[in-house]
């Protein structure tokens, strides 16, 4: 399913060089959650919206460990954040660019109950 919902994405060895970091600390990344990936064709790739010219969208953090909380797995994660969700009147993913992290996370939390 995720992989539908993915336009634009980028691997871990072309993100450690964007942000001029180490490959081991991509995945760390995505290991405590800061940032989430899917695997497709093997390779993991991580969604261009997950991500601002400084790194992982800081909001993003926090939104992934509660859906974890929650018992997402990790690509059930990705299909939540980017799709349409009638309750915050888009994407959780646009809704946590746009700033209104608030809401997207009580939503989330609202899924654990």
């Amino acid at each position: 399913m995720s992989k539908q919902l993915i336009s634009e994405t980028v691997t871990v060895p072309d993100l450690a060089e964007r942000l001029d970091l180490s490959a081991s600390k991509v995945r760390r990344m995505l290991e405590n959650h800061q940032l989430a990936a899917l695997r497709i064709d093997g390779v993991l790739r991580i969604p261009e919206l997950f991500l601002t010219e400084e790194g992982p969208l800081s909001s993003l953090h926090g939104t992934i460990v509660v859906l974890r909380d929650a018992g997402y797995s990790n690509d059930e994660v990705i299909d939540w954040l980017l799709t349409e969700n009638e309750a915050i009147g888009g994407r959780p993913i646009d809704s946590l660019r746009a700033g209104r992290k608030a809401e997207v996370r009580r939503l989330a939390q609202a899924l654990s109950f």
